[in-house]
């Protein structure tokens, strides 16, 4: 019975890669284009992190009685930077939700952050803030960017892994299965960043 199991595994895989449109390269390379589009979520979202303790500092000279604030928006910085956003993230829904929550609250703390600012027409007028202000909005744009390319890239990806023939292809010989996507709840997030025009 044994030997009639790996049998029949071989006759498939054998089948399987006789199969014209049986999607082995297109699936692999398609892994690899999600993998890259991914790196360029986390690539940004790492330069807004980035941002963040310098714009803390700049607002705390200002606004330091304002700590309430200034704390949630270390607090989740600091929790997102706890997350490892490897490429295993992708294989992992709930750990990619984790991931996108945390990354939610910290575009919450960051626009609550802005709106304290107002009160502050010194602190506006700061060079440092106006150009870390400024840094900070380019940066919420080419995260919607480098987001909407991930979704892209991931439809293209799970269609193949969907469809036949190409899902006996990823199942039986990559072991693959869809990689998690934004959510329409993430979209409305992200659809309106932190407002740091003044």
């Amino acid at each position: 019975m044994h030997l009639r199991h790996h049998v029949t595994s071989a006759l498939l895989v054998l089948t399987l890669l006789a199969v014209p449109g049986c999607g082995y390269n297109d699936i692999q390379g398609l892994d690899e284009e999600t993998n890259a589009a991914w790196s360029e979520v986390l690539n940004q979202y790492q330069r807004r992190a980035d941002l963040i303790p310098n714009l803390v500092n700049v607002v705390k000279g200002y606004a330091a009685h304002e700590k309430d604030t200034l704390t949630a928006v270390t607090q989740a910085r600091s929790q997102v930077a706890g997350i490892k956003a490897t490429p295993e993230l992708l294989k992992d829904p709930a750990a990619f939700q984790k991931f996108q929550a945390m990354q939610g609250e910290l575009s919450s703390a960051l626009a609550r952050l802005m709106v304290v600012v107002e009160k502050y027409p010194d602190l506006k007028a700061n060079e440092n803030f106006r150009d870390l202000q400024s840094q900070l909005e380019g940066t919420e744009n080419r995260i919607t960017v480098a987001r909407k390319r991930y979704i892209d890239k991931v439809a293209e990806f799970n269609k193949m892994v969907r469809f036949f023939p190409t899902n006996l292809t990823a199942k039986y010989l990559l072991n693959m299965d869809v990689k998690p996507n934004f959510t329409v709840a993430d979209e409305k997030a992200v659809a309106k960043p932190p407002d740091v025009k003044f």
